[in-house]
């Protein structure tokens, strides 16, 4: 919908007056003033009585009254409309403006619209770049027929509405999803004798954070778990996930012993509780004397290890299946020896993929930058070298663990 479509006088000054909706005033509002704010002046282009703005809910592709003036009781309630049902719901399904002469039962499925006394109810889609995000209706407590003029008109302060909240949204989603993210990675690793730990992680510049995390926690006997993960997707809906991921992770930990059991209980609980929902592991197991290892490889990059100061390589073992896809393969937990010295690394993909080289080359960079003298240095090493001044276009996360000596 653009501009061009209004092409009378009474329609361009009308026009003149959406211009109210991009007020730089707007620009520090939160999503539900903002929108609170749009429909007041929403109602005042279009002389409308009411005006509501329903969001789409990605999880359950609900339409969710977020924002209302002069029907402030569908917010209060939470009112909820399946897509394609009830007046909203074909204006979702359809994305084009729906007009209701007649506002009762036989209409529509939410019961405050008849309730509050509406004759007439004019919907439209919002889109945003070419995706839904939810519908905008005005209503009017006396029959009204609504002109072309009306439609193209309220279609222009959707499109502006849908861009604002579009925007708000992305925004709130982003600093939530940093939170997230902050509160479930480790603020402190566990101190260990005969063992360094270093870690670092770096939100995408492009996407913000996502679900890249990694993790470690000392057992009852001694033993360390580490874990470095990847789900796939960006922003907050990976990020959520990567939490459900991790606290389940952490109880299955605590009920079996065997690194493989672990992922593979892991996998049922995603198949069965995270539908579509894919990604990519690596879970290992120090054991208390800290001379050795056992690690299961889930669809993730291979860790490294330096060992005797030599240049780090890729452990050699089976990488099992990645999480989520569907197939029940046996997994497998494979046995590393830790000599004194001996330096792991465990990364995400972020960190080696990129669009100029294959995941194969930057695993080898990142081989060659690791620092065998230092957990602390090889995370710095791999964060500058590999980084330096590149944008992420995904986050990336890096895990050094290093075996200092016999464990005390």
């Amino acid at each position: 919908m653009t501009d061009e479509l209004l092409t009378s006088d009474e329609d361009a000054g009308r026009l003149s007056a959406i211009d109210l909706l991009t007020d730089s005033a707007l620009a520090e509002l939160g999503l539900k003033d903002l929108l609170a704010e749009l429909l007041d002046r929403t109602c005042e282009v279009v002389g409308a009585d009411t005006a509501t703005v329903l969001l789409l809910d990605r999880d359950s592709g609900d339409l969710v009254a977020t924002a209302s003036r002069g029907l402030d009781e569908e917010v209060r309630l939470g009112v909820r409309i399946p897509t394609a049902q009830g007046f909203a719901g074909r204006v979702a399904a359809s994305r084009k403006p729906v007009y209701l002469d007649r506002v009762d039962a036989t209409s529509v499925i939410n019961p405050i619209l008849w309730q509050a006394g509406l004759s007439t109810l004019l919907g439209v889609p919002l889109i945003s770049f070419g995706e839904l995000i939810g519908v905008l209706h005005v209503g009017c407590f006396t029959r009204r027929r609504f002109s072309d003029g009306d439609i193209r008109l309220l279609q222009l302060v959707a499109d502006r509405v849908a861009l604002a909240a579009q925007s708000r949204r992305s925004r709130l989603e982003r600093s939530a999803a940093e939170a997230l993210q902050r509160s479930l990675l480790p603020t402190r690793l566990p101190q260990v004798d005969g063992l360094e730990l270093a870690a670092r992680y770096l939100p995408s510049e492009q996407t913000g954070v996502s679900g890249d995390w990694y993790d470690a926690f000392l057992f009852d006997s001694g033993a360390l778990g580490v874990v470095i993960g990847d789900v796939v997707g960006h922003g907050l809906p990976a990020a959520v996930v990567m939490g459900r991921l991790r606290s389940a992770l952490r109880a299955y930990a605590l009920e079996v012993a065997d690194p493989a059991e672990v992922v593979t209980r892991l996998d049922r609980k995603i198949q069965h509780f995270e539908p579509g929902i894919t990604a990519t592991v690596t879970y290992l197991v120090v054991e208390p004397s800290g001379d050795a290892l056992r690690v299961s490889v889930a669809g993730h990059p291979p860790p490294l290890l330096s060992v005797g100061g030599r240049r780090a390589e890729p452990l050699t073992g089976p990488t099992d299946l990645p999480l989520g896809i569907g197939i029940d393969r046996e997994r497998h937990s494979m046995h590393v020896p830790l000599p004194a010295g001996a330096l792991l690394c465990l990364y995400t993909d972020g960190l080696v993929e990129r669009r100029d080289q294959s995941i194969r080359e930057g695993i080898d960079e990142l081989c060659a930058l690791i620092d065998p003298s230092s957990a602390v240095a090889t995370c710095a090493a791999a964060v500058a070298g590999i980084v330096g001044n590149r944008v992420l276009a995904d986050d990336a996360a890096v895990f050094g663990l290093r075996r200092t000596g016999e464990a005390g």
